[in-house]
């Protein structure tokens, strides 16, 4: 099992960066494809991007690619979205979740990810 706790949201003005660090507990955090959803108020949670166990492959939602960076350190157990350029649609509550793969689900979906964290609050001003 995973816990993941999530970190680093808070306000920002429009064109700002802010970085999101997910720290993970448990030996087998390395073994899990990792992703950073995002749900504002009214709206459903959305896939926002995702990286690969080894950190080899990254995928983005076409909203935040060339703005946002998914990374990892397995050896910190750790994952991170930097994310640069916000605008004011990115505010929302971001979550991170750990998939440990086998559902045959698109990676986009959130019922792919067997764990979650509790959400950090993104707020950008104009």
């Amino acid at each position: 099992q995973v816990q993941l706790v999530e970190s680093g949201g808070g306000l920002v003005q429009a064109g700002g960066s802010l970085r999101l660090s997910c720290a993970a507990s448990g030996r087998t955090f390395s073994s899990y494809a990792m992703g950073w959803f995002r749900q504002a108020p009214g709206k459903e949670r959305e896939f926002v991007a995702r990286v690969s166990w080894s950190a080899t492959i990254t995928s983005y939602a076409d909203s935040v690619k060339g703005r946002f960076t998914i990374s990892r350190d397995n050896a910190k157990n750790t994952v991170y979205l930097q994310m640069n350029d916000l605008k004011p649609e990115d505010p929302a509550v971001y979550y991170c979740a750990a998939d440990s793969g086998g559902s045959g689900l698109r990676i986009k979906t959130p019922s792919r990810y067997h764990y979650w964290g509790q959400g950090t609050q993104v707020t950008v001003s104009s």
